[in-house]
C-alpha cells in the first residue's frame, strides 16, 4: 500500500488532529507503516525530538500513534505566536525568523516548497502519509498563500477529507459551505466529509447526510461519536476545558491544583500527566479565587514571559503567590513561569522589554539569548529517573541560592517554591508521584498516588481513537481515497471561490 490523505476540517477544533491520529493508529495496528504530517502548524504547544528539533505537540502525539518516532519533517514549519502581530517562525525544526502577519506572506512561496520535500521525503520512507490541514481550507482571503490547506493538496495532488464539528451546531451549512467557497480545482480534490463529536441518535442525523450528499455528490465517510475525557496534546489554549474531572481518589482526599492561564501559555501539556493520577483536580485559573484554595499552585511556560508577568500582576494574582511562598505552600513555575518566580528577567530578544522585576520567590535571574536551547535532558528527582523532559526556551537561568531540583544541578528549590526549564518531566511515573506526595504533606491531604504508567494511559488514549476510526469511518472509502486517489466526475458546488 502507498498513498496519502489530508485531513481538513470546517473550522479549528474541528477534530482534525483527533482523526488524523485515529487514522494513524488504525493504520499501524493494520501492519501499514505510516508516518503523520502538517505543514504549517500554529501552535504554543510544542515538544523536541530526539535528535533536538522543535515540532507541534500534536505531531509528536500522532507520531505516537502511528508507532513511530517523531521528526522535524513531521511538521517543517511551526508558527510560535509571541504577541496578537508577530510569531517565532521554526523550520524544519529551528528558528528561523520572527515575523509579522504581513511580513509572513512573503516567505509564504518557499516554504511551500520545504513543505513539499518533507512531505516527500516521508512519502518515500512510509507507505502512509497522513496529512493534517489548519483552520479552515475556505479561508478564502489566504488562499493565494496557502500552504497547509488546498495549496498543499493541490501542489501533491492530495485526496482531501473535511471534517466538521456537529456540536458547534451548524454542521450541513459549515461543511456546504467549506466546499462551495473552493474554487473547481479545489474542490475537485474534496472526496468527502466526516462528522465529529456526535451525541445522541444518528438515525436523526442520517436523513441530512443523504441531502448533503445530493447537494454536493460526496459522501459522508463516517460520524464519529463524543468521547469526553481523551485529553490529547491540544494545539491552541482555546480547546481547554475550566477543568478535567478527576479520577476517584485512592486516598481519602483529593489534590487541588490551579494552573495559571497566562495569555500567551504554552506547553500546558505539562500538567496533563497528574490528571492520570486517582483523586488529582487541575484547573486553569486567572483569579485569585482560583488559586486561594489550591493545593499546588503552577506557573506554566509562556511564548512571552515579561508581558505575562505584566498580565499576573494587573489580576492581582502576585500577592497570593508571595502568601503561598510564605505559608511553605507549594508553587511550581516550569520554564517561562520558573523565570517569572526568579529576580529579575533581562529580555532584549523575546520581548525586547530589557530588565523586568520578576516576583522574587526564588533566587535567580534569567537573560536572554539570541540562540534557543532545545535538548531532551536526562536526570533524577529524589532518585527517581527522569526520562521524558525536554527544553525550548531563549532565557538563560542563573541561580544564586536554594537547592537544585533535578541531579545533576538543574532548577531551583526555596521552600515550597521550586521552578525548572524542564518541560514534560511531570510524565516520568516515579518523579510526579514523589512530588504530588510533598504537595500533600504540605497541604495536610491523605492522598495516595495511583500505579498505572502515564505512558499506559497516553496509549490507551490513543487506542480509543484507533476504535474510533475503525468503528465508525468506512475503512474501506477510505483507504481506497489513500490509494487511488480522488474519484473522477466530483461535481463544482457553485459559487467557488471569487
Amino acid at each position: 500500500m502507498r498513498g496519502a490523505l489530508l485531513v481538513a476540517g470546517t473550522t479549528s477544533d474541528a477534530g482534525k488532529s483527533v482523526v488524523t491520529a485515529g487514522l494513524c493508529r488504525w493504520l499501524a495496528r493494520e501492519g501499514v507503516r505510516v508516518a503523520p504530517f502538517k505543514a504549517q502548524n500554529m501552535s504554543l504547544n510544542s515538544t523536541v525530538t530526539a535528535d533536538g528539533a522543535e515540532i507541534g505537540r500534536a505531531q509528536a502525539m500522532q507520531a505516537a500513534a502511528a508507532r513511530v518516532a517523531p521528526e522535524a519533517a513531521m511538521n517543517p514549519v511551526l508558527l510560535k505566536p509571541g504577541s496578537e502581530r508577530t510569531s517565532q517562525v521554526v523550520v524544519c525544526g529551528k528558528p528561523w525568523a520572527d515575523v509579522t502577519a504581513t511580513s509572513y506572506r512573503a516567505h509564504k512561496a518557499a516554504l511551500l516548497e520545504v513543505a513539499l520535500e518533507c512531505l516527500a521525503d516521508l512519502r518515500s520512507r512510509y507507505d502512509v502519509v497522513i496529512c493534517e490541514g489548519a483552520g479552515s481550507p475556505a479561508e478564502i482571503n489566504l488562499r493565494a498563500t496557502d500552504i497547509a490547506n488546498m495549496g498543499l493538496a493541490r501542489s501533491a495532488q492530495l485526496p482531501v477529507l473535511v471534517v466538521g464539528d456537529i456540536d458547534r451546531g451548524g454542521v450541513f451549512a459549515s461543511m456546504f459551505g467549506t466546499l462551495a467557497l473552493l474554487d473547481p480545482d479545489d474542490q475537485a480534490l474534496v472526496a468527502g466529509f466526516v462528522v465529529n463529536k456526535f451525541r445522541g441518535d444518528d438515525t436523526l442525523l442520517a436523513p441530512g447526510l443523504r441531502m448533503l450528499e445530493q447537494l454536493t455528490g460526496r459522501p459522508t465517510l463516517g460520524v464519529l461519536p463524543w468521547i469526553p475525557g481523551l485529553q490529547l496534546d491540544a494545539e491552541d489554549s482555546l480547546d481547554l476545558a475550566a477543568a478535567v474531572e478527576p479520577l476517584p481518589p485512592q486516598g481519602d482526599d483529593v489534590l487541588r491544583v490551579s494552573v495559571v492561564r497566562f495569555p500567551r501559555m504554552s506547553n500546558w501539556t505539562d500538567v496533563d500527566a497528574l490528571t492520570s493520577e486517582p483523586g488529582v483536580l487541575v484547573r486553569f485559573a486567572t483569579t485569585r479565587e482560583e488559586l486561594s484554595d489550591a493545593d499546588l499552585v503552577v506557573l506554566p511556560g509562556t511564548r512571552a514571559t515579561v508581558s505575562d508577568l505584566a498580565w499576573l500582576r494587573d489580576r492581582g494574582l502576585a500577592a497570593p503567590l508571595a502568601r503561598r511562598a510564605a505559608e511553605q505552600r507549594p508553587v511550581l513555575g516550569i520554564c517561562g513561569g520558573y523565570q517569572m518566580l526568579g529576580r529579575s528577567i533581562d529580555d532584549e530578544i523575546e520581548s525586547r522589554a530589557g530588565r523586568a522585576e520578576g516576583l522574587g520567590l526564588l533566587p535567580v535571574r534569567t537573560t536572554f539569548g539570541r540562540e534557543k536551547v532545545l535538548e531532551r535532558p536526562q536526570g533524577t528527582y529524589r532518585g527517581h529517573p527522569v526520562t521524558t523532559a525536554y527544553e525550548i526556551h531563549h532565557g538563560r537561568v542563573e541561580v544564586d541560592g536554594g537547592s537544585t531540583v533535578f541531579e545533576p544541578g538543574e532548577g531551583c528549590r526555596t521552600g515550597a517554591v521550586m521552578g525548572t526549564v524542564r518541560h514534560g518531566a511531570l510524565e516520568s511515573d516515579g518523579m510526579r508521584r514523589a512530588y504530588l506526595a510533598e504537595v500533600a504533606q504540605a497541604a495536610g491531604r491523605r492522598w495516595l498516588p495511583g500505579t498505572v504508567a502515564f505512558e499506559a494511559v497516553r496509549q490507551a488514549r490513543l487506542d480509543a481513537l484507533g476504535d474510533l476510526v475503525a468503528d465508525h469511518l468506512d475503512t474501506g472509502a477510505v483507504l481506497q481515497l489513500i490509494t487511488s486517489g480522488v474519484p473522477g466526475g466530483l461535481p463544482f458546488v457553485p459559487p467557488g471561490a471569487p
